[in-house]
């Protein structure tokens, strides 16, 4: 069946962005995130019992649960989330933050990609902060 060329089916929407912050993530920068944005869905390890395991086993609970995860470890963490990706495994996300990022900012641009981007774009992604 042809489709109107004036019609337009509307883009569908993938679900709205989840995070969840690794152990060591600095925690007045998720409380800047959650005073700024209270429904934001976000996550900290020691919450869903991830407190003292491994980056492999924070990536796979994250995957399993559709998270993207903020970090500060910007040598290991990343190397597993690209072995990951390697292998075909799913890989939600990872935001990494500079340590002596600034605070404010740092909350400003996870507000923002919170707001202007779809979860599914970041499959396989690493990024880092702040922009």
């Amino acid at each position: 069946m042809a489709r109107d060329r004036g019609s337009r089916e509307p883009r569908r929407r993938s679900a709205a962005i989840r995070l969840v912050a690794d152990e060591n993530f600095d925690g007045n920068i998720v409380h800047g995130v959650l005073r700024r944005a209270p429904a934001l869905d976000i996550v900290i390890a020691q919450e869903a019992d991830l407190a003292g395991t491994d980056d492999p086993t924070v990536l796979a609970w994250a995957a399993g649960e559709g998270r993207i995860v903020l970090t500060h470890d910007l040598s290991t963490v990343t190397k597993h989330a690209f072995e990951r990706t390697a292998r075909g495994e799913a890989m939600p996300g990872v935001w990494e933050v500079k340590s002596r990022a600034p605070i404010g900012r740092t909350i400003d641009n996870i507000i923002l990609l919170v707001n202007c981007t779809l979860e599914d774009e970041w499959e396989g992604q690493v990024l880092y902060l702040p922009l």
